[in-house]
């Protein structure tokens, strides 16, 4: 899994993939901040969400100015291209893909014209009825598509943006009736960003899949996917974004209106494993949250064990929960190296053959001799957790009891999570009993999904655990897959690199 972070994701095997999140979303509306440079922290802030490309968008009132590229925010970004980014509303992303290819014409903000101006827009998630949405685009444009799509894009951002566009026929009007007649089309999972030349906006999908948040600058407002992004940037949480809500921003200060009715069911993965340990969901602490996890696993999968470790980074927390309420000691018996993250060059066979050693290394002065409870969050393929238990027992620890704080994934998701195609998960077509024999462990024991749900603190009625139980508060109208284009009337434009400043008058 290729993440910027530092935060190492499963400590994957070289080729090895894990749950990846779509996207991360932030927007801020400050006369007389430094909005680029703002939007920069609290996109570096949701890196974790997404590290194939990063864009900003800003608006000084007369114009939008997009730059985006392929890679991490940091690679992306440097002091003069912010500088350039001038304004006083911004948006920015960084995304992961889940639908569309990994290209830069998939990078977002993506870009249109509406009737009165432009939109500039980010998204967090994943629509299931795209198709039939590309149908009704395709009905307003005829056969020459403009636009994000018309340049090559294959997202369902890129539909979203076309469809904020209007038909081009009826009467222009402002972007904000245009989103409201919009909005209740879409299905699936949608935590969006946008602006215009004027105004900074906000949408979440009436199931609230994806979080998206919203907090006070001493001279604005920040939209963000996550609580710590507004930490970093110094805003004061106010309230999340309700399900089934836009918020609009502008000279006139902040209202919003509800496009749905809310039916929350906010995706438990979240408090597993993508939002950062820092962040508040639904007013609790995700870390708060992964401990009591752990603290859950213990009870009810006690084992007579030596020490508690955990797979770092992400089995940490529920790692110290489940040695608090086990009573063992917990320790690191894995070093990280903490720079092993995405990278462009490709292993050779030999060091493809150390795989899992190139992320950790064991103690092995703390784990010889040591019966051992190795924690994580999740298995999804398994690959990885049996090179780790195979490199602890080189190491010499005597026995290797693996918990896992998540039942056992056994869908896939349609919501904004790229997980494995369900005939690769694991869990799908074994026994815990064949998984625990697969991976080479003396016992193997998860959660049940009742303890994970217990441990948020979230009623399950307002919880979606699609992938533990193929629950699917929406249907799925769509498997994902590549939006389908007419590839006749327009040409696909070659990835530009390093970037690409694009300039959007007011019309």
């Amino acid at each position: 899994m290729r993440r910027g972070d530092g935060r190492l994701s499963h400590d994957l095997l070289p080729g090895e993939r894990a749950p990846q999140d779509e996207c991360g979303v932030f927007g801020v509306w400050a006369p007389g901040e430094e909005v680029a440079r703002l939007t920069y922290f609290g996109i570096y802030a949701l890196q974790h969400r997404g590290q194939e490309s990063a864009g900003i968008a800003t608006s000084n009132g007369e114009q939008l100015l997009v730059y985006k590229d392929m890679g991490l925010v940091s690679q992306v970004f440097d002091d003069r291209t912010l500088s350039a980014l001038q304004g006083h509303i911004a948006v920015g992303h960084v995304r992961y893909a889940t639908t569309g290819a990994s290209a830069w014409e998939n990078a977002q903000p993506t870009l249109g014209p509406t009737g009165t101006g432009t939109v500039a827009l980010g998204h967090n998630g994943n629509l299931t009825n795209t198709r039939r949405l590309m149908e009704l685009v395709r009905e307003r444009s005829g056969a020459d598509l403009t636009g994000e799509l018309g340049r090559g894009s294959s997202t369902d951002t890129a539909v979203i943006t076309a469809l904020l566009a209007g038909s081009g026929q009826e009467p222009a009007g402002s972007l904000e009736a245009t989103a409201m007649s919009v909005l209740p089309m879409l299905q699936g999972a949608f935590s969006l960003v946008f602006m215009d030349e004027h105004s900074l906006y906000a949408a979440r999908d009436p199931h609230g899949f994806r979080p998206l948040v919203l907090g006070r600058l001493q001279r604005g407002w920040a939209i963000a996917s996550e609580t710590a992004a507004l930490d970093i940037v110094g805003a004061t949480f106010v309230r999340e974004v309700e399900p089934g809500e836009l918020v609009v921003v502008d000279e006139n200060g902040l209202r919003s209106q509800r496009f749905a009715q809310a039916e929350p069911r906010g995706c438990v993965f979240e408090y597993v494993y993508l939002a950062r340990p820092d962040t508040q969901i639904a007013g609790r602490s995700v870390n708060a949250s992964r401990s009591e996890m752990g603290r859950v696993l213990a009870r009810e999968h006690p084992v007579d064990a030596d020490l508690v470790i955990p797979t770092p980074d992400s089995g940490t927390p529920a790692a110290i929960g489940y040695a608090q309420e086990s009573g063992l000691p917990f320790a690191q018996g894995l070093v990280k190296n903490a720079y092993v993250g995405r990278t462009f060059i490709q292993p050779t066979d030999t060091i493809r053959q150390l795989g899992i050693k190139l992320k950790l290394n064991p103690l092995r002065e703390v784990i010889a001799g040591k019966r051992l409870v190795v924690v994580d969050d999740s298995i999804v393929r398994g690959n990885t957790q049996r090179a780790l238990v195979r490199m602890l027992r080189e190491a010499g620890a005597a026995e290797i009891h693996v918990r896992i704080s998540s039942p056992p994934v056994k869908w896939p998701c349609f919501y904004g999570i790229d997980f494995a195609t369900r005939a690769e998960l694991i869990a799908n077509g074994m026994t815990i009993e064949e998984i625990r024999a697969s991976l080479g462990a003396d016992s193997l024991g998860y959660i049940s999904t009742e303890g994970m749900i217990e441990a948020t603190a979230v009623p399950r009625e307002r919880l979606c655990t699609a992938c533990f139980t193929g629950e699917y508060p929406v249907p799925v109208e769509d498997a994902p897959a590549e939006v389908e284009h007419a590839r006749g009337g327009y040409q696909i434009l070659p990835p530009r690199s390093p970037g690409s400043l694009t300039i959007a008058g007011a019309q």
